[in-house]
């Protein structure tokens, strides 16, 4: 879009499209904190505050909104069972700071310092295995759901409504046409809480309970070195996802914003948004490629837009009856999103591997992705006394450490634009 488009949006126009763009992102933001058990009124905040302060840190050039991480569910769900929800908290703020040690590489020595470190033969596989180590909680929202109501409805009802939650979203990304195509999530969860609801398996308790407006349920962070050195390695994936996520949104718009205002700026912004969220109690932040498809076919890439969106998001946390009622989504709602998701997810991985061209005939190859697959899907853990790596943790760490030391070199991640809807 040229300047001369932007300036023609009025006011009222930037905010219709700044909360349809909120509107887009949506059903994803939500979604993170209700699986791993935050109240989903703080995703939406730090989302908008998270945004906002990207925007700061970015010179409010670049046209982003940042919600909750996809990469961080199984990390966050690991690090809540082991060391609690304050302390892994602490390991997410810890996150944002690796954000801003790699901003710090990468204006040193710029970008081809982190594609040597983080090739796509390490990143892909580490991808895939977040996906796939995720496929058993989508399973077990269905199958052993934790709600009482669901508790004592039969398993075959249960699977019905995530199958026909699972097949909306295909039909949708499949078939989707326009601004459709870009919220499947949205679209899945609508009509699989519709069918819930005809079917009498949705409690309202949560939104009778909830005041008309409050503030979030925020959650004080307890520092924890265990949480802290299990979540670190996890931001490896998220780091390369971002590289990616600028070239996507700067081919859309056609700006390079590599250079202006420079990936070690959007890196920081990424990484402040994290910590704040992690401060606050919420998940942590990234681009959303659903958002760049919402540009790219709008033809709106001005960041006063999403700027809206931002606002728009920490208005609508300040809404109890909003929180009480995304709370009262039943699981089996949830866990069938959940069986597509994660699967794409996996898929993401398997593409990062085809569009980097990485040659699987190659020894050292072969090695870095059976080990980093074998490590990350069989859950193993590396404990020292109090120190404990595990799962996708320790697999991010063992691949960059093989491929450092194995002899050869790997390809550096190919520089695609998100033009698949990635749900």
């Amino acid at each position: 879009m040229t300047s001369t488009n932007l300036n023609q949006l009025t006011g009222w126009k930037r905010t219709v499209l700044g909360i349809q763009f909120l509107f887009v992102a949506f059903g994803a933001t939500v979604l993170v904190p209700l699986l791993v058990g935050i109240d989903p009124a703080v995703a939406l905040f730090t989302a908008g505050v998270g945004t906002l302060i990207f925007h700061l840190i970015t010179r409010g050039v670049v046209p982003v909104f940042l919600g909750s991480s996809f990469a961080f569910i199984a990390p966050i769900i690991a690090s809540t069972e082991m060391y609690g929800l304050a302390g892994t908290l602490s390991g997410l703020m810890a996150v944002g700071l690796v954000y801003g040690v790699m901003s710090t590489l990468i204006k040193l020595r710029g970008i081809r310092f982190i594609e040597r470190l983080f090739p796509s033969v390490v990143v892909g596989p580490v991808i895939i295995v977040i996906g796939l180590s995720l496929a058993p909680v989508a399973i077990n929202m269905v199958q052993s759901p934790s709600a009482e109501i669901l508790q004592t409805t039969g398993i075959g009802l249960r699977w019905l409504v995530a199958a026909v939650v699972l097949g909306t979203a295909i039909v949708v990304v499949t078939f989707g046409k326009g601004m459709m195509k870009l919220i499947p999530i949205f679209i899945g969860m609508a009509v699989g809480y519709i069918l819930s609801v005809l079917l009498g398996i949705v409690d309202y308790s949560a939104i009778l309970a909830a005041d008309w407006f409050s503030l979030p349920e925020f959650t004080r962070p307890e520092f924890s070195w265990g949480a802290i050195l299990f979540m670190i390695p996890v931001a490896v994936a998220p780091i390369i996802e971002h590289v990616g996520d600028m070239y996507a949104i700067g081919g859309v718009v056609e700006k390079n914003f590599i250079e202006k205002p420079g990936l070690h700026r959007t890196l920081l912004g990424d990484g402040v948004a994290t910590f704040f969220a992690g401060v606050m109690g919420g998940p942590p932040n990234t681009t959303y490629s659903e958002v760049t498809g919402a540009i790219s076919l709008t033809k709106v890439g001005d960041p006063k837009v999403l700027r809206i969106a931002a606002i728009t998001a920490i208005v609508f946390s300040l809404v109890g009856k909003i929180s009480g009622f995304l709370k009262t989504i039943p699981e089996p709602v949830l866990g069938g999103i959940m069986l597509l998701l994660f699967g794409m997810i996996a898929s993401v991985g398997i593409k990062t591997l085809i569009d980097s061209k990485t040659n699987m005939n190659i020894t050292r190859n072969q090695v870095i992705v059976s080990v980093v697959l074998t490590l990350g899907v069989g859950g193993a853990t590396l404990q020292w006394g109090s120190f404990s790596l595990a799962g996708i943790g320790l697999a991010s760490v063992v691949g960059v450490v093989l491929n450092l030391i194995l002899p050869g070199h790997s390809l550096r991640v190919h520089e695609t634009k998100e033009d698949d809807i990635v749900i």
